[in-house]
């Protein structure tokens, strides 16, 4: 049996700063982006596959200004940091995007979503994600350590007697 494949590491580096989480899940690229005005303030925004569908309101559920009939920054930011961490190609295919001839890029991705002129999603699975954000948020507040975390432990033992 051959060894189980490696985890890639990203492309290249993300910029956590500005979107601390993003993430391919459910149907959508989800992720929370930062403010870029206010230090207290974040947007959770999606892009949904296939129909491109797009929400991006702050975590207090108030609706992003800039999200008006097309992608606001936040999202364009959420694009570009998703092709950072997956790749443009897994991120293409992830949300049934066709780019243009050529390497796809977070440009290209994004110009080829928005030539279909999406519409505004709805926002409802934005508790959800700023929650999963705030789980991950707090693992970064655990001290190390050598032995299991329980909640960590999503496959059964391999050594498990029957």
């Amino acid at each position: 049996m051959p060894p189980p494949p490696a985890a890639r590491p990203p492309p290249r580096p993300r910029k956590l700063a500005k979107v601390p989480f993003v993430e391919l899940a459910d149907g959508r690229l989800q992720g929370v982006v930062s403010s870029g005005s206010d230090i207290g303030r974040v947007y959770v925004s999606s892009v949904t596959a296939r129909t491109y569908a797009f929400s991006c309101s702050t975590n207090n559920n108030r609706p992003c200004g800039g999200a008006r009939g097309m992608f606001c920054k936040h999202i364009q930011a959420l694009v570009g940091e998703a092709v950072l961490q997956y790749g443009a190609e897994r991120v293409a295919r992830y949300l049934a995007v066709d780019p243009p001839d050529g390497e796809p890029d977070a440009q290209s991705l994004t110009a080829a979503m928005t030539a279909t002129r999406p519409v505004k999603g709805d926002s409802a699975a934005a508790a959800q994600v700023f929650s999963r954000f705030l789980r991950h948020l707090a693992y970064l507040e655990l001290v190390p350590v050598t032995f299991p975390l329980p909640e960590m432990q999503w496959f059964p033992p391999t050594r498990a007697v029957a």
